[in-house]
């Protein structure tokens, strides 16, 4: 009788794909030879995100190949979040189109996966080859993460890694946010490590990293950040800032009576009242604005029937009769 899990697909390789002409029959070559060594039933999955240039009609005959295609471009956290949820693996790796990650290097993700049991294993691209602008916003970036986000890897830009699928379970991304996916999985429990990768210069095609990606992506850390410190407390925050502003204000006032009584100031001619009535005013909003985000932050887990943690399993230990 044959196992009925024998062609059950193990890993799916998931690459998002624009404007990659010239990329991708080599890049589907060299990931397909990787897959093949590992010996296990695999699938490929590009996401075409839009291309206006001929990486459509190149990747058209590649076999074995799963292609989406977008309607328009829609941006690289589209096209994962697209390639994720179509993978049926039990591991989903991911990686750019541009080459620059050696297909090659997902042996050493799946070793370092093996090897750790870990839920997630981040490529590090140590040894970089991109233009010092590109090297340099990547540096302002990663400094910004490790303030803010906090996930414990080096290279979180970096689109080679292996992720369980259970990783993605209640999972939707959006905007740039496929550089913090490990971020978001920690914040979930999930263990997270790395593993040093080559990197290779650019061949075909242009980069499409640009300052307003740069800008998108700090923006969405700073979501990152809020989720991780207060996505089940919001109003921590929001009471917090709230109860400065309305102290704040009642200082002033203070301040301003005590000019009054004590040396008989007249108050229409100081701003101390003005800025104790304005700090009051933000004080009540942000305290307002903090309650209506844990109401809606209880809705959001109510309707979608998610949390803010996973469990890993549960154990069940049954008295003996």
């Amino acid at each position: 009788m044959a196992n009925l899990d024998e062609n059950k697909v193990k890993y799916s390789v998931v690459v998002p794909v624009y404007n990659e002409q010239g990329n991708v029959v080599k890049l589907h070559q060299e990931i397909l030879e990787t897959m093949n060594r590992l010996g296990e039933p695999f699938e490929m999955i590009f996401i075409d995100d839009g291309s206006v240039d001929k990486t459509l009609s190149e990747m058209a005959n590649l076999q074995p190949l799963t292609i989406i295609i977008f309607r328009k471009n829609f941006g690289q956290t589209a096209a994962m979040d697209a390639g994720i949820k179509q993978a049926e693996g039990e591991f989903i790796i991911t990686l750019d189109a541009d080459l620059q990650n050696p297909p090659a290097e997902i042996l050493r993700l799946v070793k370092q996966q093996r090897k750790t049991k870990a839920d997630v294993v981040s490529g590090w691209r140590k040894y970089r080859h991109d233009p010092l602008s590109k090297r340099l916003a990547s540096r302002a970036a990663n400094f910004m993460r490790t303030l803010l986000v906090k996930d414990g890897i080096h290279d979180s830009g970096c689109s080679l890694k292996i992720y369980r699928r259970e990783c993605f379970k209640g999972v939707d991304l959006h905007g740039e946010m496929h550089r913090f996916i490990p971020a978001i999985l920690k914040l979930k429990g999930f263990e997270v490590t790395e593993v040093v990768v080559k990197h290779r210069p650019r061949i075909h095609g242009q980069t499409k990293y640009n300052w307003k990606r740069g800008i998108k992506g700090n923006i969405d850390m700073v979501a990152i950040w809020f989720w991780r410190k207060y996505s089940a407390r919001p109003l921590h925050l929001f009471g917090s800032l709230g109860l400065l502003f309305i102290t704040l204000s009642i200082i002033m006032a203070a301040v301003a009576i005590f000019r009054k009584l004590a040396y008989g100031a007249d108050l229409s001619d100081t701003a101390l009242t003005i800025f104790a009535g304005f700090c009051f005013l933000f004080g009540i909003q942000f305290f307002i604005s903090g309650l209506l985000a844990d109401i809606a932050i209880k809705n959001h887990y109510a309707t979608t029937k998610t949390t803010n943690y996973a469990i890993r399993k549960v154990i069940k230990n049954e008295r003996l009769t």
